[in-house]
C-alpha cells in the first residue's frame, strides 16, 4: 500500500518529496508579517516522524547550520519516515540577536502554550500543534547562553531505554540525565510520549566548527539508529559516558576573571580553575572547584559579578576515562578542520 501524504501548515506533501513552508506567527506593532520556516522531507516508505529544531532561543545559531547540513546530506535521498526541520523557532529573538521574545519571556519555558495567552505562549502553542504533535521523536539543538560556551553533550531522559540508546548513538562524548524544566519543550515532548534529545554545544551568536560538525553527524547517527537512513560505512567509535550529576561553580567575588581551564578539562576537587581580581589587579582570589570532574560549560566573559555562574562541572565514576573519550571525540571531528572552515555537507 502506498504511503499517505503528510499534512502540515495546511499543506499536503506527497511521499518521496520535499517542501519548504512558512508557518504564520503572531504579528507585532511594526505590521511586518513573520513566519517560522519549516522544511519537510517525506519519505516513500513508512518510518518515524522526527522533528529537528534550533534557535528556540534566538541567539543560539549553531543549530541553524547543523540543520542546513543535515538537509543537504545525500544520506536522506532514500529516507524512510518523515523529517521536519525547523531551523529558527524563535524568529523574533533571532532577528534581534537575543535569547528571548519581545515580551521578555523564554520560549523554552512557555509550553504547552495557549492560543489566547502571551506572545511566547501563542508561539509555543503553534509550534506544539504543528510540529511536536505530528512527531514520534525530536532533537532540539542548543548552545550556551549569556557568554557561556558548552562542551558538546546530550541532555535527555536516560531512564527511558530508547532515549538512552539514541543519546549514545548521537555520539557526543558526554550525556547527562537532565532534570525536566516546567514549561520546556522537552517536558512537553515527554508528556506526549516522544523520545527527545537536547544537544548542547558552543556559544550563543557564534558559529563553532567542531560543534556544528559533530552536531550534524550526531543527527544523522540518530536517524540511522531509528532505521530511517542506511547505516553506511563504519566510522571510528569513541566512548559516550553518562554523567552522575553536575553543578555550577560561582564567582566568590566581583571583578575581572582569568580562566585557568578549558572546556573538556579534568579538574580535581580543590583545584584553582580561575582567578578574580579587581580592576587594578589587586584583591585577587582563586575560584576553587568543589568537586572532581570534567568542565562541560564555561563563562567566557571576563567581567563577573559575585554569584555569577562560571564553570559547569560534571561528575563521573571515572573522570580520567571521560577525558580520554573527549580527546578521541575532538580528534575525530577536528581532523582537517580549521576554525571558520565549513566543509561540503555531503562529507559529514
Amino acid at each position: 500500500m502506498p504511503r499517505k501524504p503528510f499534512t502540515i501548515c495546511g499543506e499536503t506533501i506527497a511521499p518521496g518529496s520535499r517542501a519548504t513552508l512558512s508557518l504564520p506567527l503572531p504579528s507585532q506593532s511594526s505590521y511586518t508579517p513573520l513566519a517560522m520556516p519549516i522544511h519537510v522531507i517525506h519519505g516513500r516508505r513508512d518510518g518515524p516522524v522526527v522533528f529537528i529544531s534550533a534557535a528556540i532561543h534566538g541567539d543560539e545559531i549553531n543549530g541553524i547550520e547543523i540543520i542546513r547540513r543535515v538537509r543537504h546530506s545525500k544520506a536522506l535521498e532514500r529516507m524512510k519516515g518523515t523529517l521536519i526541520c525547523v531551523p529558527i523557532v524563535n524568529v523574533y529573538g533571532f532577528f534581534n540577536h537575543t535569547r528571548y521574545l519581545p515580551d521578555g519571556r523564554d520560549l523554552n519555558r512557555s509550553f504547552p502554550g495557549s492560543k489566547n495567552g502571551s506572545l511566547a505562549s501563542r508561539v509555543a502553542r503553534i509550534f506544539a500543534e504543528e510540529v511536536v504533535d505530528r512527531s514520534t521523536h525530536g532533537i532540539d539543538l542548543h548552545t550556551g547562553s549569556n557568554h557561556r560556551a558548552n562542551l558538546p553533550h546530550i541532555r535527555a531522559d536516560l531512564e527511558n531505554p530508547e532515549t538512552e540508546a539514541l543519546a549514545k548513538a548521537f555520539g557526543s562524548p558526554v550525556m547527562i540525565n537532565a532534570n525536566l524544566r516546567d514549561g520546556s519543550l522537552r517536558q512537553y515532548a515527554l508528556d506526549k510520549g516522544l523520545s527527545m534529545l537536547l544537544y548542547e554545544a558552543g556559544e550563543g551568536l557564534r558559529f563553532d566548527s567542531l560543534s556544528i560538525r559533530a552536531g550534524a553527524r550526531g543527527v544523522l547517527n540518530v536517524l540511522r539508529q531509528l532505521g530511517m537512513i542506511p547505516k553506511g560505512r563504519s566510522r571510528k567509535i569513541h566512548k559516550v559516558i553518562k554523567a552522575n550529576s553536575s553543578q555550577w561553580v560561582r564567582a566568590p567575588q566581583a571583578g575581572l576573571m582569568r580562566l585557568e581551564v578549558t572546556l573538556g578539562s579534568r579538574v580535581e576537587e580543590g583545584q584553582s580553575v580561575g582567578k578574580i581580581s579587581d580592576a587594578v589587579g589587586e584583591n585577587e582570589n582563586s575560584v576553587i572547584s568543589p568537586i572532581t570532574g570534567i568542565v562541560i560549560g564555561r563563562n567566557n566573559l571576563p567581567v563577573v559579578n559575585e554569584g555569577d555562574a562560571l564553570f559547569h562541572i560534571a561528575r563521573f565514576d571515572n573522570s580520567s576515562r571521560v577525558e580520554r573519550a573527549i580527546e578521541d571525540f575532538q580528534d575525530l571531528h577536528i581532523e582537517g578542520l580549521d576554525q571558520g572552515d565549513y566543509p561540503d555537507p555531503h562529507t559529514i
